[in-house]
């Protein structure tokens, strides 16, 4: 999942996490989590003052940004000294799993 910015938003992007009124998480959601945004919808949230929201995936690319690749890379690197502990590589494969889930079904960029 990936927080962006109202104005980036796209049509066909999905909402990630329920959307709330003024950016805050009190109350009743404008939107779903699983929501299909159309430009009817974004016109709505902007006039709600949502200025972010959380979309699956990671539909957005900035300079600097890591592909799916890179963070894998780093995370092994990260986890190199202790692969061999039990509880360690547990870990590992819950931060991998988590990774590869957050950045959507086609895992993101690849490397180029």
């Amino acid at each position: 999942m990936q927080k962006i910015p109202l104005m980036l938003a796209k049509a066909d992007m999905i909402i990630g996490r329920d959307v709330f009124r003024g950016d805050t998480q009190v109350g009743i959601p404008v939107c779903g989590r699983g929501t299909v945004l159309t430009d009817s919808l974004i016109d709505r949230l902007e006039r709600l003052d949502v200025q972010t929201i959380i979309v699956e995936g990671h539909p957005v690319w900035e300079d600097g940004d890591l592909s799916l690749d890179d963070m894998l890379l780093d995370l092994s690197r990260r986890f190199d000294k202790v692969k061999d502990d039990p509880l360690t590589a547990r870990l590992y494969a819950i931060y991998k799993a988590n990774l590869i889930k957050s950045m959507g079904d086609d895992g993101g960029r690849q490397a180029e």
